[in-house]
């Protein structure tokens, strides 16, 4: 009967969050075109619905409506793959970031995580070290120079970045003593959170973080002026979709990220002196969650439409050049900073 009732609240988070996943993206798109509008000093979409509201569904209904053109050349069995892999990253990522506290419902402790693993970080290192042979395989299979170029360019970049990338992590791991992303939360208690225990690794993990989700200024993969659309230059109606909510769902994946590891998660320091009920400091810690959030997807949105394109010999000597020995010189700072404490 336990086992049971485990698996209808697992059923029930994974339902939540899908559809929250959903309808975030749906609305990160709204809204990247809407902030893009501010800092380009126009209106952005606003005839479909009030204020533009309705426009993430117009988009669906259109790309649904468009044929799926597979070209010639195509290997297509892989060109089909491609997109449903990218999907299935970017969805089942989330599985075991926290978003607040344990609570009692009904009774019933229940996580505010899908899956609380003890493995969780290195489960997110695995899976997103696989995102990167959707982009290779949609590129391959394409048939076109183009696309393939775009698939080996998203290779080479994730090398460069996620060795920096698990470099920074590893610093947070020394310090919380745990691959669990709940104890990592945990000891980012009060004000010590690691972005600013530690600067250097934070900083390194959130330019890695963009490189890793081929955002602006890393989006070579898909560099329009010299590779049309890059990996998905082939692609039409809903596989074309599939990257595009992978990608929206990927930025949303690297800020639960940095929030976990750099950002305290749902921690609100000092909050349980205040005197509240259990209830309402779950909800605030919840809150808190979703505004960090919310405050680095604008962040990230807001880079995109202020900075140029790296040129790709700059990208590979930020990556190897700057990035690498950075990440290097944290983790000695971590371990000595633990050595003094210790």
């Amino acid at each position: 009967m336990e086992i049971l009732q485990i698996a209808v609240i697992t059923l029930v988070k994974i339902l939540i969050v899908v559809t929250l996943m959903l309808l975030t993206v749906s609305y990160l798109v709204y809204f990247e075109r809407k902030i893009s509008a501010w800092a380009q000093n126009r209106v952005g979409p606003n005839r479909v619905g009030p204020a533009g509201l309705l426009q993430p569904f117009a988009d669906v209904f259109k790309l649904l409506l468009k044929e799926d053109i597979v070209p010639f050349a195509a290997t297509k069995s892989i060109h089909t793959l491609a997109p449903m892999l990218a999907l299935f990253v970017a969805f089942t990522t989330y599985a075991v970031i926290p978003i607040g506290p344990s609570v009692e419902i009904f009774g019933y402790k229940v996580d505010l995580v899908v899956a609380d693993v003890n493995m969780g970080i290195l489960y997110i290192l695995a899976l997103t070290s696989v995102g990167v042979y959707a982009i290779t395989f949609s590129g391959w299979s394409s048939g076109s120079k183009y696309s393939l170029l775009g698939g080996v360019r998203s290779s080479a970049q994730m090398i460069s970045y996620e060795i920096s990338m698990g470099f920074s992590i590893a610093g947070v791991l020394l310090f919380a003593e745990s691959l669990r992303p709940v104890a990592i939360v945990n000891a980012q208690s009060g004000l010590m959170w690691n972005a600013f225990v530690q600067p250097i690794g934070f900083i390194t993990f959130v330019v890695a973080a963009f490189a890793e989700t081929n955002r602006l200024p890393f989006d070579l993969p898909e560099a329009e002026p010299e590779l049309v659309g890059g990996y998905h230059t082939e692609y039409s109606s809903m596989k074309f979709a599939g990257f595009f909510l992978a990608e929206y769902a990927n930025m949303i994946i690297a800020s639960a990220m940095i929030i976990t590891l750099y950002l305290g998660g749902w921690q609100v320091p000092y909050i349980e002196k205040l005197g509240l009920p259990d209830y309402a400091v779950v909800l605030i810690q919840v809150t808190a969650f979703f505004v960090k959030m919310g405050v680095l997807l604008f962040f990230i949105i807001w880079v995109r439409w202020s900075l140029p394109r790296f040129r790709y010999d700059q990208l590979m000597d930020l990556g190897w050049k700057v990035m690498f020995p950075l990440s290097l010189l944290n983790l000695i700072w971590v371990a000595i900073l633990i050595m003094i404490m210790n």
